[in-house]
């Protein structure tokens, strides 16, 4: 699972299967802006899961 763009924002996720959670770093212009975290269960999380999570903050964030 690699990194996704969005208008100048890259983010890039990373989990843990043996703690079932991970999160999804945010960056803009190379300056760390924000984590955001997140459960699953499983192997790995569902590729739903994590553009889930970034179409809410584009949303939430007027990206």
């Amino acid at each position: 699972m690699g990194a996704i763009e969005r208008n100048g924002y890259i983010f890039e996720p990373e989990y843990s299967v043996i703690e079932q959670n991970g999160a999804v770093h945010v960056y803009r212009n190379g300056q760390f802006i924000e984590e955001l975290k997140f459960t699953f269960q499983g192997e790995y999380p569902e590729l739903d899961l994590i553009e889930q999570l970034v179409a809410d903050y584009c949303r939430s964030n007027g990206i």
